[in-house]
C-alpha cells in the first residue's frame, strides 16, 4: 500500500495470472506508479533531513523548488489512491476488507502524530497525508458509484479553497476541512479540500481505463515461471528496464510499510553517521 488502502494487495491477485484460474489481475504499472512516487517521497524527505540537521542550506517551507515537489508528491499520491479505489470497488472488495485496511492507515497516523509529536513539539503532524487518506478513502469509496460526475466535483474540491475561507476554520478541531485563512504550524498538512479532488480524479480515470482501455494498467508479457523474460545478443541490456519495473512493482506492494519505516531508517543513519565522524547533532 501507499498511505492508502491498497487494493491491489488485499485481493491476493498475483501478476500475470488469468481471471478465469479465479485470480484477479494484478495492474502492475500502477504498483510501479507508486513505487515511483515513493522513491521520489524518499529522496524528498532525505533532502529534509539535510536541512533539518544543517547538513544542507534549503528552505523546504517557502522555497518553490521544495514545495512544488512536495505538491507534486502528494498529488501522484492520491491519485494512485484514487486509483485503488477503483480497482477495490471493480473488483468487489467488500467493506470488512476495506475497514482491515483503513484501520492500519488510522494506526499508522497515530504513530505519526506521536513520533513527530516528540520530533517537533511545537509542529507535530496531527492532520497527515495519512490522518487525510482516513477521510478521503472513506469519501472516495462512497461516492465511486458516481463515475463521471467526480471529474467536475474534484475540479470544484480543488478551486473551493481558493475561492473561499473563513476563521472558523483556522482551529485544529476545523482546519482538517481546508477552508482556512492561513496555513496551520504543522511538518505536514494534507486537509480534506483541496485534495479530496485529486483523490475523486484518480478514482474517476482508473474507472474510464478499466472500462475502456484495462490493458494500460498492466505490462504485456508478463515473465511466466521457467521462461526467460528475454535472451539474445542484447538481453543483459534488455534486463535492466525490466529489473527497474518490478523493483518499482513489488515495492508499490509495500508502500505502506516503506512509509512508515523510510524515514526512522533515514534519520537513524544520518545520526549514526554524524556521530561516527565527530559532528555535532542539532
Amino acid at each position: 500500500m501507499t498511505p492508502q488502502v491498497d487494493a491491489q494487495n488485499d485481493r491476493g491477485g498475483r501478476q500475470g495470472e488469468a481471471p478465469g484460474k479465479g485470480l484477479r489481475p494484478r495492474y502492475d504499472r500502477l504498483d510501479a506508479l507508486r513505487g515511483f512516487a515513493l522513491i521520489w517521497m524518499a529522496l524528498f524527505h532525505f533532502s529534509f533531513d539535510l536541512s533539518n540537521f544543517r547538513l544542507l542550506d534549503a528552505n523546504f517551507y517557502t522555497d518553490a523548488l521544495w514545495t512544488n515537489q512536495r505538491t507534486c508528491i502528494l498529488s501522484l499520491f492520491l491519485l494512485c489512491a484514487g486509483a485503488g479505489q477503483a480497482v477495490a470497488t471493480n473488483q468487489g472488495q467488500s467493506w470488512a476488507r476495506f475497514w482491515r485496511r483503513w484501520a492500519q492507515i488510522v494506526a499508522c497516523a497515530a504513530l505519526v502524530s506521536l513520533g513527530s509529536r516528540f520530533m517537533f513539539p511545537n509542529s507535530f503532524i496531527y492532520f497527515g497525508v495519512l490522518h487525510g487518506m482516513a477521510v478521503m478513502l472513506i469519501i472516495a469509496r462512497l461516492m465511486a458509484p458516481l463515475g463521471s460526475w467526480l471529474w467536475p466535483l474534484g475540479l470544484l474540491a480543488v478551486a473551493l479553497p481558493q475561492l473561499v475561507s473563513h476563521p472558523f476554520f483556522d482551529s485544529r478541531l476545523t482546519n482538517w476541512v481546508g477552508l482556512v485563512t492561513h496555513k496551520p504550524i504543522t511538518e505536514d498538512y494534507v486537509p480534506l479540500l483541496p485534495w479530496i479532488g485529486v483523490m475523486w480524479w484518480g478514482l474517476a480515470g482508473t474507472q474510464w481505463l478499466l472500462r475502456h482501455r484495462a490493458h494500460w494498467l498492466a505490462w504485456a508479457g508478463a515473465p511466466v515461471a521457467g521462461k526467460a523474460a528475454v535472451s539474445g545478443d542484447n538481453a543483459g541490456l534488455a534486463r535492466v528496464p525490466l529489473a527497474i519495473r518490478q523493483s518499482l512493482s513489488t515495492l508499490g506492494c509495500w508502500s505502506l510499510t516503506f512509509y512508515m519505516v523510510h524515514q526512522p531508517v533515514l534519520i537513524g543513519g544520518l545520526q549514526a553517521w554524524m556521530m561516527l565522524t565527530g559532528r555535532a547533532t542539532p
